[in-house]
């Protein structure tokens, strides 16, 4: 959820936070996989959303059991 001290960034400061071009998050603001306000015609995504959007998308490594032999 937004809050009112949650900093909201445009598309290519979303896109230089994720280390990828803007084509990147235009497309999950298009694909509504990402939370966005509209402020008039602009569009701006809250810091939060970001950091949910990687959590949720965060694989964790498997552990490795060592099968020993007998």
């Amino acid at each position: 959820m937004t809050t009112a001290t949650d900093r909201l960034l445009d598309v290519a400061q979303a896109a230089e936070w994720l280390g990828t071009t803007e084509r990147f998050p235009r497309r999950l603001i298009a694909e509504r996989r990402i939370r966005f306000v509209r402020v008039g015609r602009h569009v701006r995504i809250p810091e939060s959303a970001l950091a949910d959007f990687i959590a949720a998308n965060t694989v964790e490594p498997m552990r490795r059991y060592r099968r020993w032999a007998l």
